[in-house]
């Protein structure tokens, strides 16, 4: 991971039907699912195929589905100070939607809004004895592990001028899209680590999407049918011999897989 400061470190699963959830990830991504208890607050835990920790999976009650709360992935975003960086976010523009807390064990965390409203958290972690390493992202192909993060920006330049102020993230070159405009690549610690583009109209709001890899696109797309979820863009070919989808799972959360063919 190197430097925290700007690193993606955790991804987050709320949905309302975790046993369901369950079911369906285990098979289409290959994760292993641990469900929450009464000692982690029902809160459960996603391992991937090399035996680290890729994310967690948080029970939607209907408490917060009243407030707002829908199914969806989150990602976390390692800073070196939870407190502080709020106070910069709201000053850049952007909302606290969730003040700082500390969770037992893991560290401190708040859940955030960009610019222009796209949601994430921003977590201190509290490295247990003799670790601290997030396992959650690599940019090489490593099934169960989230390889792209890429943003669908309300507006790409004050997106682009927000996380890069926020986070230190660099700016390599950019692709042309043609009518769907710029593909802006970001990098951390000389990383590539996703993605910035203006929000295609079909996208109602401003979000980030995170691509977990699988070996094969083609056989993660017959097990999303198979299990009551819905592929709702691609499979797409993208630069290089990767290839994407984009889904619904059974209980309404966006996901996006990576892959060879």
């Amino acid at each position: 991971m190197g430097t925290l400061q700007g690193s993606w470190i955790w991804y987050e699963l709320m949905t309302p039907d975790p046993e369901g959830a369950r079911a369906f990830y285990e098979a289409v991504v290959g994760w292993t699912i641990h469900p929450g208890t009464a000692e982690t607050g029902d809160y459960g835990f996603i391992a991937n195929a090399d035996g680290g920790m890729t994310g967690g999976l948080l029970r939607l009650t209907g408490d917060m589905t009243e407030h707002g709360a829908r199914p969806c992935w989150l990602g976390y975003v390692g800073v070196d100070d939870v407190d502080a960086s709020c106070t910069v976010i709201e000053a850049a523009g952007g909302k606290v939607l969730m003040p700082a807390t500390d969770i037992a064990m893991a560290g401190r965390v708040a859940m955030v809004a960009d610019c222009c409203g796209a949601p994430f958290y921003v977590m201190t972690p509290t490295p247990p004895p003799g670790g601290g390493e997030s396992t959650s992202f690599s940019a090489m192909p490593n099934p169960g592990r989230c390889g792209w993060n890429e943003l669908y920006a309300g507006s790409l330049d004050n997106a682009l001028t927000f996380y890069t102020g926020q986070f230190g993230w660099t700016l390599p070159d950019a692709m042309d899209m043609g009518p769907m405009g710029k593909y802006q690549f970001i990098a951390h610690n000389g990383v590539q680590i996703g993605a910035m583009m203006t929000k295609p109209d079909e996208v109602p709001v401003p979000v980030w999407c995170h691509y977990f890899w699988v070996e094969s696109i083609a056989a993660a797309k017959d097990r999303v049918t198979a299990l009551g979820g819905h592929v709702v863009n691609g499979p797409h070919q993208v630069p290089g011999e990767l290839w994407i989808i984009q889904g619904l799972d059974p209980q309404g959360a966006l996901f996006s897989l990576v892959g060879n063919a």
